[in-house]
């Protein structure tokens, strides 16, 4: 077993560290404060190099394996949640479904705009009554002569009403099986088409810098090229685009434990009480101790989990896995960062205050932990 990087995947850790630090760092907190979605560092994202990762060359993508992608979303995190949000969700669901199911039409149309960050796209599955039973989608299509009429909403949708969002793949209802099941299509649909109106999201708990969206369509009228792929194979595009999803949210969940520890870790070294460092108490260095352990196992399961994906092996239940426990790890993490800062720990000028508000997120995002637990159960024979 080779557990190094590649050169190339160490150069992509400590350029997208430099830049997270020089470039995120500086604006997270008041982006955060103002719920402010920020359109000049998605481009600088792009210009970096950080959408299309594990996009061919031929639609203007970096061809990287995806290893390298997670990493990049890992330092991000480690920085701030919502611009590694906007990252992942540009990439596992906007960019993913077309370029893995789209048409080579579609995907020379749309790729090459996401790849640069000069545009995103965004990824419509969640519905008010349709969260975790992705199954329960009431949005529909209907063919009419040469178009299809779509009707219905999402919501909770990132990166799709922010001034970069060219559009939206949508999953609806276009019929029943023969099982008596609804049978799904995925549609791509920009923005500017007749009926179609996207309205922005506040007063979030957490990603408050990133675009958050609810997704209103009132008889949009879809051209036939544009279904990605073909009728009837949205469940599948979804599903499979979820898999790839969860290993960017455990990235995300890694990135955002390291972030927490390093800041309770460098507090706890500097703060001084009785005499001496906080860090040379027992109760305060094991909960460190903790920290870094379970940081440890959970890069481990999640790179492993990317290992597989990339040597194309099974890796469903890895990325469930790796999801889960990278996820409710941070929860763990930044519960210790802020009990360590103590009162610090509760005002908005300690980021590890930002990082517990963002962890609740993937906790639910991408398939809840409870989701999670079933997709686990049914791999192992339950």
């Amino acid at each position: 077993m080779d557990f190094d990087l590649t050169k190339e995947q160490e150069m992509i850790r400590k350029e997208v560290r430099k830049f997270a630090q020089s470039e995120i760092a500086p604006v997270a907190s008041e982006l955060d404060e103002k719920e402010e979605f920020s359109a000049e560092l998605t481009r600088k994202m792009g210009e970096i190099g950080l959408f299309g990762m594990f996009v061919s060359e031929e639609y203007d993508g970096q061809d990287m394996d995806y290893l390298s992608y997670i990493i990049a979303v890992e330092e991000i995190a480690r920085v701030d949640g919502s611009q590694a949000a906007t990252v992942a969700a540009g990439n596992s669901l906007g960019i993913g479904p077309i370029y893995y199911f789209g048409t080579k039409e579609q995907k020379k149309r749309y790729l090459p705009k996401l790849c640069s960050g000069e545009g995103l796209w965004g990824f419509g599955l969640t519905e008010p009554t349709a969260g975790s039973d992705a199954g329960g989608s009431k949005t529909t299509a209907v063919k009419d002569g040469n178009k299809w009429v779509l009707n219905g909403s999402k919501i909770f949708i990132t990166n799709a009403a922010c001034e970069l969002s060219l559009g939206v793949t949508v999953q609806a209802v276009t019929g029943t099986r023969p099982s008596g099941k609804p049978e799904y299509t995925c549609f791509l649909v920009e923005h500017g088409t007749p009926g179609f109106k996207a309205v922005p999201m506040h007063k979030k708990m957490m990603w408050r810098a990133s675009d958050t969206a609810e997704l209103y369509f009132d008889d949009v009228r879809i051209p036939e090229n544009n279904i990605l792929g073909l009728p009837g194979d949205g469940f599948h595009q979804m599903l499979a685009t979820l898999d790839g999803g969860r290993l960017s949210i455990a990235a995300m969940g890694l990135g955002g434990s390291q972030g927490a520890y390093e800041a309770a870790l460098k507090y706890a070294k500097n703060r001084v009480q009785f005499g001496q460092p906080i860090c040379k108490f027992q109760a305060v260095a094991f909960k460190l101790a903790d920290c870094a352990l379970e940081i440890e196992c959970a890069r481990n399961l999640l790179y492993k989990a990317c290992w597989l994906k990339d040597h194309q092996r099974p890796f469903e239940k890895e990325a469930a896995m790796a999801k889960l426990y990278c996820s409710e790890l941070m929860g763990r993490v930044a519960n210790h960062a802020v009990q360590i800062h103590g009162g610090y720990g509760l005002m908005k000028e300690y980021n590890v205050e930002r990082f517990y508000r963002d962890q609740k997120l993937l906790d639910i995002g991408e398939g809840t932990s409870e989701v999670q637990r079933i997709v686990i159960s049914r791999y192992i024979g339950c």
